[in-house]
């Protein structure tokens, strides 16, 4: 039987996910992790339930230099939030890729980056954007890349008594943009067949974040300037940005199929990025 906390201080919420060791699991919305106990793809012997630990970080604190998300902030609540929409375009529109009003209503930005989807909707935005994780235990603090945090298909640097409590959005520089595109074979009921996010900077550089299409959220860029308006400048930009994904065929597509689409869709979400940089923020 899986024993159930529900610790009011963090403290008290690391030192159960200690002693329950790698078959603890914190348990925030549990849109990803109830779903995996009831079909048996996940297995916990001891549930954690954040949702009355009061000493938290705050859900978001939005300052000069960026945006910090703590582990209950709602998919719901980030879509609604103006500074998010306007700094980060490319995580809204994912985040409203996520399922139903009510499940992005409990599901959490910080869950859905620790449940390691390598289809995750919201890791191809957050890598574009240089998104960095705090990872707590009773022995301290230590942070990291969100790159560096995906190790593979469920895995990640969050180990047996580890808490990802934070994670770190930088300000965007002025005169860039972001945009996402997805393709699923059934929206907002199934997986993304392929997803990218893309970031256009004030100097022409492009960075891109992929889902879908390997191991883990994939991400890579090229430095500026690339030459948006010249057909083959591009398509030489997007040879760079794309020769790392090693999509597999399985039930939502082939190998093939997925390399296609990918080269699509990440030209569409360039050009879209592009579109919204504001031309007086642009480096000349």
């Amino acid at each position: 039987m899986t024993e159930y906390h529900r610790p009011t201080s963090r403290a008290d919420a690391l030192t159960a996910l200690a002693e329950g060791g790698a078959r603890a699991r914190p348990l925030v919305g549990g849109t990803d992790l109830l779903v995996g106990l009831r079909h048996h793809h996940d297995v916990a012997d001891v549930l954690v339930d954040l949702k009355g630990v009061t000493d938290l970080p705050e859900p978001i604190v939005v300052t000069d230099d960026g945006v910090r998300i703590g582990p209950t902030y709602t998919m719901g609540e980030l879509v609604s939030h103006p500074v998010i929409g306007e700094w980060y375009p490319a995580l809204v529109e994912a985040a409203l890729t996520v399922g139903s009003v009510a499940i992005r209503n409990r599901a959490s930005l910080v869950g859905n980056s620790c449940n390691a989807s390598p289809a995750a909707d919201t890791a191809p935005p957050l890598l574009v954007h240089g998104a960095r994780v705090t990872i707590s235990s009773q022995d301290g603090d230590r942070t990291a890349s969100l790159d560096e945090f995906f190790l593979g298909p469920r895995r990640t640097l969050c180990g047996p008594g580890e808490l990802v409590t934070r994670l770190d959005l930088p300000r965007p520089a002025p005169g860039s943009a972001s945009a996402f595109r997805r393709l699923t074979r059934r929206r907002g009921v199934d997986l993304a067949t392929v997803s990218v996010a893309a970031g256009v900077g004030p100097d022409g550089g492009l960075v891109v974040g992929m889902g879908a299409v390997g191991p883990r959220p994939l991400r890579t860029a090229v430095p500026g300037p690339v030459d948006l308006t010249d057909d083959a400048s591009l398509d030489r930009a997007l040879d760079e940005l794309l020769g790392v994904a090693t999509p597999i065929t399985d039930v939502r597509g082939s190998r093939e199929y997925r390399l296609a689409t990918l080269r699509v869709l990440t030209k569409r979400a360039v050009l879209a990025a592009a579109d919204r940089r504001d031309p007086r923020e642009m480096a000349s």
